[in-house]
């Protein structure tokens, strides 16, 4: 055997007579992400934010980004600066067609307005594209959460039937289409979750989700404020956040503002009692000047992938209460950045509870502000660009 090869190989290994083994490919060079929005959307949400970041990142260490998206591609605009900035982002978007007709259409969409690519991640968010099964390449596939029971919530009634046919199509394309490819999950609950359908435990990396570096602290509020900020739409449980607030609110007085909007909004503002401010859509910086005001972020989801607004409130010192369920039982330490109820009437006892007390707000803050710093976007970047390149080589 040849000095240059060492005695430990054995001599099947394909380049145990050559001069030297092939080079490990590279990190992918070119990257397609193929998702259901894009950052601008109306209907954007943790997820699009979680691509534009990871995209920018990427673009910024020099890979050529693509997101292929459903929907209207949007001018240019990123969530990079947090006090409202000037808008910037070198990343490619392009349309696949409609907000639904896409999926069918991004096989196509890809070659007409990609072409090729190192390495195509599919963001897995209910509706799968299967991309394995149409890509050559090296594929990676990207979960937020598994839908599993919230295909019930979003298709009830007559629409049961869609409702099953949702999670066969997700199950499936989990673990069948996407049988050899790598997943990235944004926490431990849904790598638990894809564990329990089935996919294997060496295909799972856990990357979380970051948040920007904290600008200066606004003034917290003299009067009682709880804010609420999401996406209004049924898993996100405005209404029951709503009800509660019927009872929490001859206790602790003050406001709730509700930030976000959706499809439940205009149900959700007639079911709304006194106190109670809907504010839509708004800027980074109003975002953040709530979440410096606010005695407390609310976070009564029925799931989330990791529940990102409530690392962005941790970075302003105001911790959250939230039930204790997937995603938020990740993002929430339980008595120390914030609390995880169990049931409703602990959510709102705790509500009550740290209404009340100013001083253990203030501990579960600077708690909470501490574990924030441990989450920052150019470290999700780093940590997802290594997932990319192992994707690449076990493709290759």
């Amino acid at each position: 055997m040849p000095q240059h090869v060492p005695s430990r190989l054995p001599a099947t290994l394909p380049w145990a007579s050559q001069q030297h083994p092939p080079a490990l490919p590279p990190h992918p060079r070119r990257i397609v992400f193929l998702a259901h929005r894009d950052l601008g959307n109306q209907s954007a949400g943790g997820s699009e934010l979680l691509v534009d970041r990871l995209a920018d990142g990427l673009t910024r260490l020099g890979h050529q980004v693509t997101l292929l998206c459903g929907g209207p591609a949007s001018p240019k605009l990123s969530a990079s600066l947090e006090q409202g900035g000037a808008p910037t982002r070198d990343y490619r978007v392009v349309s696949a067609g409609g907000p639904y007709g896409h999926y069918l259409r991004a096989r196509s969409a890809f070659a007409r307005q990609v072409g090729d690519c190192d390495l195509l991640v599919e963001v897995c968010n209910g509706m799968p594209y299967f991309a394995p099964l149409w890509h050559r390449g090296p594929t990676l596939c990207l979960v937020n959460h598994v839908h599993t029971d919230l295909w019930s919530m979003r298709f009830g009634g007559a629409l049961a039937p869609a409702a099953r046919l949702g999670r066969r199509l997700e199950h499936w394309a989990l673990t069948g289409a996407q049988r050899r490819s790598l997943m990235v999950a944004v926490s431990p609950s849904t790598a638990h979750a894809l564990r329990d359908l089935g996919v294997e435990r060496d295909r799972v990396r856990v990357v979380h989700n970051g948040v920007e570096e904290p600008g200066p602290l606004g003034d917290r509020s003299p009067e009682p404020l709880f804010v609420a900020v999401g996406r209004l739409v049924e898993y996100k449980r405005i209404d029951l956040l709503l009800r509660l607030w019927e009872r929490v609110r001859p206790v602790t007085g003050g406001r709730l503002v509700i930030v976000g909007d959706g499809p439940e909004r205009a149900s959700l503002e007639r079911l709304a009692g006194p106190d109670v401010e809907f504010v839509g859509h708004v800027s980074e910086a109003e975002k953040h000047r709530l979440l410096c005001a606010a005695w407390l972020l609310l976070h009564p989801s029925a799931v989330e992938g990791w529940g990102l607004v409530v690392t962005e409130a941790a970075t302003r010192e105001t911790p959250t209460i939230a039930f204790d369920v997937p995603g938020l039982r990740d993002s929430v330490v339980d008595g120390e950045t914030g609390v995880l109820a169990s049931g409703e009437s602990s959510f709102a006892a705790a509500w009550c509870t740290l209404a009340l007390s100013g001083h253990r707000r203030e501990l579960m803050g600077k708690a909470a502000r501490d574990r924030a710093a441990r989450y920052r976007w150019d470290r999700t970047v780093r940590q997802f660009r290594a997932v990319a390149a192992e994707a690449v080589r076990r493709g290759a």
